[in-house]
């Protein structure tokens, strides 16, 4: 007699737990959205996370807000690249 194997694969429950950089998606994700909190962030960051976006503040340590202050990007894309790159250096 022949049996057959079959796999039954068991159902996962991944959660996302809360990512350290937070307050980062929510600056990025304004920026992309809108185009007058984008030039601010680029030509005044202070100010613009000073501001917020729509009434909002964005949750940033005292270390992000630095950084992203302290970046001078022509581009979303190029400040982005500039986070990534000072977080993957150990920023």
């Amino acid at each position: 007699m022949f049996s057959l194997d079959i796999f039954v694969p068991t159902q996962l429950h991944v959660t996302h737990p809360k990512t350290e950089m937070n307050g980062l998606n929510r600056v990025f994700a304004a920026a992309v959205v809108n185009h007058q909190f984008r030039e601010a962030l680029l030509r005044e960051p202070e100010a613009a996370l000073a501001n917020g976006y729509l009434g909002q503040t964005f949750p940033l340590s005292e270390q992000e807000k630095r950084l992203i202050t302290s970046i001078r990007a022509e581009s979303l894309a190029d400040l982005a690249k500039q986070v990534n790159r000072a977080f993957n250096n150990g920023y």
